[in-house]
């Protein structure tokens, strides 16, 4: 009689078990919708960030926000993709990206190069693309971590899919920065030549394309033997470019 006993008492604690399962699988899957309800609003936020700047001319940046340079007003002046003739957007991709009409955003080889020379002793060099850093200056914040890195990824996907190739670079154009709290090629031609973009030459070109990958540090009105060598680097470039039709590309 005991051992029914037992066997009834047993068997009377098993559904309990089962029951304590299912609740603990209820609470994972609402944890995990939650989570993936949550991943869902946050890409749709992004994505209404980057969308409207397909059509329309963002005023400022996170950049311009940040600037620290001590200029007010800033020196900015928007100019549409017609008003930089063709010199400035193929000085700029001399310099800055070359293969940009053909990645997704990424260029892959100069990553795993800047990885493998990081690995090797060397410092560790951005290897970002024109994307990139518009993803860089419209949204984020100067310094480098890995979130700054993982954030600037995801928007430069956005960007990528949601821009044209000559949108993104338009953009870049508009809104890059040339030297103290002077941004956009607009404001440093005139800041520095007193000229309109359309009308600056090769060389002028080139030495505005010379000083961006670090602003802040270079000037195009006193250039440092580095930035002259580097200007007649980018002349070639561009000429090389020239010849293989690339602008075309874009359209």
């Amino acid at each position: 009689m005991r051992a029914h006993a037992s066997d009834r008492i047993g068997r009377a604690r098993r559904p309990r078990k089962k029951s304590k399962k299912k609740k603990t699988g209820s609470v994972k899957r609402w944890i995990v919708h939650r989570l993936l309800l949550v991943v869902l609003i946050v890409a749709a936020l992004s994505w209404l960030a980057v969308l409207p700047f397909r059509w329309i001319d963002p005023p400022i940046t996170s950049f311009m926000l940040q600037d620290s340079s001590g200029r007010s007003p800033l020196l900015h002046e928007w100019t549409a993709w017609n008003g930089f003739g063709d010199v400035m957007p193929i000085a700029v991709v001399a310099s800055e990206d070359q293969k940009f009409a053909s990645h997704f955003g990424f260029d892959i080889k100069s990553i795993r190069e800047s990885v493998d020379n990081f690995n090797e002793g060397a410092t560790l060099r951005g290897a970002s693309t024109i994307t990139q850093q518009v993803a860089k200056n419209m949204y984020l914040w100067p310094g480098k971590s890995f979130l700054r890195k993982g954030i600037e990824a995801w928007f430069t996907l956005l960007i990528e899919a949601t821009w044209s190739k000559q949108r993104t670079l338009e953009i870049y154009l508009n809104i890059a920065e040339f030297g103290s709290g002077i941004y956009g090629v607009t404001a440093a031609s005139e800041f520095y030549f007193g000229k309109i973009p359309a009308a600056l030459s090769d060389s002028e070109a080139a030495l505005l394309a010379a000083v961006l990958p670090n602003p802040k540090q270079f000037r195009a009105d006193q250039p440092t033997q580095y930035l002259r060598d580097r200007q007649r680097w980018i002349v070639t470039q561009m000429q090389r470019l020239r010849r293989e039709q690339w602008i075309t590309l874009l359209e």
